[in-house]
């Protein structure tokens, strides 16, 4: 089985050459790489260039213009050519023996849509901090959707014919691709989850889940979700059992944390305006709690 290395890069240069050995080390030998730069102002595109050039293994696509994230790793996926797919960010690395077992994982699970693993956290020099809090199997009769909990993670790998059952990545979206297409794929299948670390997640200022990033990715989180509610709805799509109130219920979290953002940031109008779209997505939900925390 073909294994296809998605990349979808973007000023990421300094950091790729780990990435890179951490692909050509791998345990498993019959892999091609698919990477996509988004139009980067960096130097990444001749950091990339002389990495690969010895190697046909590897495919560099450039993008004209910046086009975001759900753009460049759309186009990873349809330039794909593997049975089994998954997204490897240019910071990040993975393990030597990751493509290995997760080759096996989708062998002898021929029904699953999706695998998961485990990750840890490393320095800027690759060295490990900690383990990753999430990574889990999902409690029967649940979904990631209505589950969450960061249960599905890196490394996540999944098959083509799964993935091109579904509607795809969403090319508009800026940030929380992956979740997104996690909600896609496990309509398409069931998910497995491989309790072991296979991903080194790298942390530094420019992370997409990191920092500042972590408040512009909650409203394309908020975006997948309900884009995943509807869809279901309309596909009579029966995974588990999501209701019209969970749907209210994760649109007041939403305008709730937007609101608590803005009280941290002493935005008061933005406060309150928050405040109380939180309450018409939810009059009676966590009222004594959210009242409290006007005047905290």
């Amino acid at each position: 089985m073909l294994f296809s290395i998605l990349i979808a890069n973007f000023n990421n240069g300094n950091f790729f050459k780990d990435c890179y050995v951490s692909i050509i080390n791998q345990t498993y030998e019959n892999w091609e790489v698919i990477i996509i730069d988004d139009s980067s102002t960096d130097n990444s595109v001749e950091v990339i260039q002389d990495l690969i050039k010895n190697n046909s293994k590897f495919k560099l696509f450039k993008n004209p213009v910046n086009k975001g994230c759900g753009y460049a790793k759309n186009r990873c996926a349809k330039l794909a050519t593997g049975d089994i797919l998954g997204f490897l960010d240019p910071d990040d690395a993975l393990t030597n023996d990751a493509l290995e077992i997760m080759i096996d994982q989708h062998k002898n699970n021929p029904e699953a849509a999706i695998i998961t693993s485990k990750y840890d956290l490393v320095d800027l020099n690759m060295n490990f901090d900690k383990l990753g809090l999430h990574g889990r199997s999902i409690p029967l009769g649940k979904s990631y959707l209505t589950f969450g909990k960061g249960a599905l993670t890196h490394f996540a790998s999944f098959k083509r014919e799964k993935y091109f059952k579904s509607i795809g990545i969403d090319f508009i979206m800026k940030r929380a691709v992956d979740q997104d297409l996690y909600y896609k794929l496990e309509e398409q299948g069931k998910h497995l989850f491989v309790d072991k670390v296979l991903y080194h997640y790298r942390i530094h200022e420019n992370s997409i889940s990191a920092n500042e990033n972590l408040y512009k990715a909650q409203y394309w989180h908020f975006y997948a979700m309900i884009k995943a509610y509807k869809r279901r709805k309309q596909f009579n799509l029966s995974i588990d059992n999501f209701t019209a109130l969970q749907i209210k219920k994760l649109k007041s979290n939403y305008y709730f944390s937007r609101f608590e953002r803005a009280k941290i940031m002493r935005k008061f109008c933005v406060k309150y305006y928050f405040f109380f779209k939180s309450l018409w997505a939810f009059p009676r939900y966590n009222i004594k709690y959210k009242l409290k925390s006007l005047f905290i």
